[in-house]
């Protein structure tokens, strides 16, 4: 707490006022004024009165240079809906990456236009949309807390492209209904939008002054002018969507013992309310949550704790900025608040979500009726024990977060409250509090308290009881540091034993870590020659250094002393971007690893090596990471040689037709060796995933996953083999946000036990607003 109060004294004394930015011009549209056609054409006369913004700079892979290539951007504000025209000016049209792809899959081997937009203009948060070339959209949410955009929203947006001689144009509608403000008291909505070049230099360029050491993508962000009395007249606005959903699906399951067929017709029904401009309220009835798209295989045989997944799923969706929660798939380690983990909720019988966005603060609440069916997981200090969730449970979760505004800086506070509850079986609660705290423009400092109390429990044959209450904590706190020079960041963080969120993303407690990431960046220079055609040109290369060390806190029900040294990192390395949005990485690890408590403590020493590239057109992402050396046999306690390697490819390629081909390939195999030779365990998954498609709206995916391990028989360890295949075939139309339509085959595989799963669905849904 001292230390707290330290900070925010010594913030009070060093806010740093910014610069007034200059904001882009919309024109309000008169009443009965032709409406623009979203065609992406922009030769309708009212373009031709829109005040027009090209003050675009760079931004990677060298910031503060002048932009390459010329971008304009105009927007119309109409009753119910903000339309941007932009022109993307290409000299060499014929060099524009444009491949039709999924929804959420525009990334930067494309070329494309983003508005970054933050309608309750605190620059905490902000919705995002991108447009390719070929009229493909991407969205989602941008956190400024995190630094890190979430894909996994969707909003009913409208855009269109046109190929022009000179590059390609684009008509954006974005309706009033799919924004989210403050009914009353709101400051200017602000904007930034983006352009992406994949060219040699895969240049990103942006319409506000940001630079590499802002503290987040969204901290530049421009005031959007000549709204006028837009928000006043729109926010007593109430917007209604129904959208049900018809589901048939045949099931046929067989294992050694016999088999069973099940055949089922659902209608479910998923609801968006907006009452006014600043409540959203979110219902779902009986909705079908099963997986159409399988998750990527991990490489999980040597790993003691659990791992995240991301969210799919749109009534998780509405709120992910209010609630927290991390869509990335990153480990516990990594995250600053999983205390609501949509996955952790399996098949809902029902659900309701409401949120709340004010000015200076925001708040969301649900509440879920789980049938059950999913894993509990409960951490220690070192593995994580997943539990078959057997009954039905109430999951509920609430935050609400403050802004307290100190001149241009501002401070976050957040209240939240989680529950659990199995009935008979007993309750798992938590409540907490979070903070995020600029200091100064270079610094931030963010952590959260958390306090659990648990009566769920389990007995040794993993059957869930009733048990004394058992408490615990959560404490984390982050330090993070970006100049020009540097970008550091400083971690302390310790979870009790017994403490459990049952809602929430815990893969380890009863330990106390520190940690610490030093990164030098260093000046754009020419490194050695490659070849005898070429020098590799280097756009940021930066020298790193992370620490951390992980203690025991002790645990007598589990035999844990407090204090025994978990894990031990040093992992002096590098990292450089160059052309063609390439990447490339390197450490040593010099580590010391303890598999069991009271267990051996361990020197593993590992090189670990990472690279990534857009290649082309045609080959638009690779990557390949490799850890070699002594690595730690967790099962075996014992170090041995081995390896860990994880190749991915991404292809897009035009058919006849004007069909498209995406392929996507994922390989990864992991092993350590025995000792007196030969090998310990494999592991190896492989993803293979093909999407052709027929049109914009329509296309057939294919899905082929396997995952193989095997661990060889020694005096002292048990042998074990297990497999499991799957398949997905999937046919897709779907009309924006508002009508799909799906056809599938989904069959499954699993060894040893041969249990066998296959699956017929077809699922239809349609949006109404009455």
């Amino acid at each position: 707490m001292k230390s707290i109060v330290f900070a925010l004294a010594l913030a009070w004394g060093c806010w740093l006022p910014c610069e007034a930015q200059a904001g882009i011009e919309a024109l309000r549209l008169k009443p009965g004024e032709v409406l623009p056609q979203v065609d992406g054409k922009l030769d309708e006369a009212v373009w031709q009165r829109a005040p027009l913004f090209d003050q675009f700079v760079q931004f990677l892979p060298e910031d503060k240079r002048p932009a390459p290539m010329r971008t304009t951007v105009q927007v119309l504000v109409l009753d119910d809906a903000l339309v941007f025209g932009i022109r993307a000016y290409d000299p060499a049209p014929e060099l524009i990456r444009a491949p039709l792809s999924r929804r959420d899959k525009v990334r930067r081997d494309q070329d494309f236009v983003s508005v970054v937009l933050d309608p309750v203009g605190q620059r905490r948060s902000a919705q995002f949309v991108r447009i390719s070339a070929a009229g493909v959209l991407a969205d989602g949410v941008f956190s400024a807390d995190d630094d890190s955009e979430d894909f996994a929203p969707d909003f009913d947006l409208q855009a269109a492209v046109q190929r022009l001689p000179d590059g390609y144009s684009v008509e954006l509608r974005w309706p009033l209904a799919a924004l989210r403000f403050p009914y009353a008291d709101g400051v200017p909505w602000r904007l930034m939008v983006t352009r992406s070049m994949p060219r040699e230099a895969s240049t990103l360029v942006v319409s506000a002054p940001l630079t590499k050491e802002a503290l987040s993508f969204i901290a530049e962000l421009q005031p959007l002018e000549g709204l006028g009395g837009l928000v006043e007249q729109v926010r007593e606005r109430s917007f209604l969507s129904l959208r049900p959903e018809l589901t048939f699906r045949s099931e046929r399951e067989s294992d050694p013992a016999g088999s069973s067929r099940k055949r089922e017709l659902s209608l479910g029904l998923e609801m968006k309310w907006r009452p006014r401009a600043d409540w959203v309220i979110d219902a779902t009835l009986n909705p079908d949550f099963s997986q159409v798209e399988l998750d990527t295989p991990q490489l999980a045989g040597n790993t003691r704790f659990a791992l995240s997944v991301q969210e799919k799923r749109a009534f998780f969706l509405e709120s992910t900025d209010v609630v927290g929660q991390s869509q990335s798939e990153q480990n516990e380690q990594q995250q600053s608040l999983a205390a609501f983990y949509s996955r952790a909720i399996t098949d809902p019988d029902w659900g309701l979500r409401a949120t709340w966005r004010g000015a200076e603060a925001e708040a969301t609440l649900l509440s879920l009726r789980d049938v059950g069916g999913g894993q509990i997981r409960r951490p220690s200090a070192y593995a994580t024990q997943s539990y078959a969730q057997q009954g039905r449970s109430q999951a509920s979760f609430a935050r609400g977060r403050m802004q307290l505004n100190v001149g241009e800086q501002a401070l976050g506070l957040a209240l939240l409250a989680s529950q659990r509850d199995y009935g008979r079986d007993g309750i798992n609660q938590v409540i907490g509090s979070d903070f995020a705290l600029p200091v100064g423009s270079s610094d931030l400092l963010r952590g959260h308290v958390l306090a659990s109390s648990t009566t769920a429990g389990f007995d040794a044959n993993g059957q869930a009881q009733r048990i004394q209450a058992e408490s615990g904590h959560k404490f984390w706190l982050e330090w993070r540091h970006r100049t020009e020079d540097w970008n550091n960041t400083a971690q302390l963080e310790e979870v009790a034993p017994r403490f459990a969120n049952d809602n929430g993303f815990v893969s380890q407690s009863g330990f106390r870590r520190i940690g610490m990431n030093v990164h030098r960046r260093l000046p754009s220079q020419s490194l050695a020659p490659l070849g005898e055609w070429s020098r590799f040109q280097a756009h940021e290369l930066e020298l790193q250094l992370h620490m951390t060390q992980s203690q025991t806190l002790a645990d007598a029900p589990l035999g844990v002393l407090g204090g025994e040294l978990i894990e031990r990192q040093v992992h002096p390395g590098f990292w450089l971007a160059a052309a063609r949005n390439s990447g490339a990485w390197g450490y040593l690890g010099l580590d010391q690893q303890r598999a069991k408590t009271g267990g051996r403590l361990h020197a593993p020493r590992t090189l670990n090596l990472g690279l990534e590239s857009n290649p082309n057109a045609w080959l638009t992402f690779v990557s390949a990471e490799l850890s070699w050396g002594q690595r730690l046999d967790v099962e075996a306690d014992r170090l041995g040689r081995g390896a860990s390697l994880l190749l991915q490819a991404k292809l897009r390629s035009p058919l006849l037709l004007g069909w498209w081909l995406e392929l996507e390939q994922q390989l990864g195999q992991s092993y350590v060796d025995r000792p007196g030779g030969g090998r310990s365990f494999t592991e190896r998954n492989a993803q293979t995933l093909a999407v052709l498609h027929l049109s914009a709206q329509d296309s057939l995916r294919a899905i082929a996953q396997g995952t193989w391990y095997q661990r060889h028989e020694e005096p002292s360890l048990l042998g074990a083999e297990d497999s499991s295949s799957h398949l997905s075939l999937v046919f897709q139309h779907r009309i924006g946000l508002s009508r799909m339509l799906s056809l599938g085959l989904v069959s499954a595989r699993e060894r040893p036990a041969d249990r066998r799963n296959t699956e017929l669905f077809a699922k239809l849904s349609l949006a109404f607003q009455p």
